[in-house]
């Protein structure tokens, strides 16, 4: 299967997918942390250019994600709308099977409610930290290893320079159930956007 991972550095999720025998490709502007079929670059130019039976996207949150609402105001500038019409580009993308991946955000509220709404903590990490999917084609994740320890870890990390990368990286646990439960798809879920 041809599987593209939009937005994403780690390659968590890529590599995940390459270890089950998957052609995948991890695209963004910033380059791989790892070894690995990456494209350093725009992912709409990317999805233009050849043909994917998977995309899983991690629209950046900067300017989405709920957390973030104190500062809502001085984003009338056009900023929180160039992140929704990215998004709803990434959603009609001419992919078959599409999940789209953001802590609570507006996304829930300007475009449509996620489809699932996931924990760490279901994935085999004693962690919180609220991740709502929107799906196409594609069934909910599963949990695949439910751990006590719900810490707030992600939430509690202290300032760096560095803290936005920190928090923004896939966990291992949900990268190989995304592999795992989707990658093995056989059956097209009527699922749309």
């Amino acid at each position: 299967m041809r599987v593209l991972i939009a937005c994403e550095y780690s390659g968590r999720v890529r590599d995940a997918f390459t270890e089950r025998g998957h052609n995948a490709v991890s695209v963004d502007y910033l380059p791989s942390e790892t070894e690995g079929k990456h494209i350093e670059g725009d992912v709409l130019d990317v999805i233009k250019s050849q043909k994917w039976d998977l995309m899983i996207a991690f629209p950046p949150c900067t300017h989405l994600a709920v957390s973030g609402a104190r500062w809502f105001k001085e984003k009338q500038d056009g900023r929180q709308q160039q992140a929704l019409q990215f998004v709803r580009d990434l959603m009609d993308a001419p992919i078959e099977s599409i999940a789209i991946e953001n802590p609570v955000s507006i996304i829930s509220s300007r475009i449509r409610k996620p489809d699932q709404i996931i924990q760490p903590w279901e994935f085999g990490h004693g962690e919180t930290k609220k991740t709502c999917i929107w799906l196409k084609n594609l069934p909910p994740l599963m949990p695949t290893k439910i751990v006590t320890g719900r810490e707030q870890r992600v939430w509690k990390m202290p300032p760096s320079a560095d803290r936005w990368k920190e928090r923004s990286k896939t966990y291992q646990g949900i990268a190989d159930a995304m592999a795992d439960q989707w990658g093995s798809n056989n059956k097209v879920f009527q699922m749309s956007f």
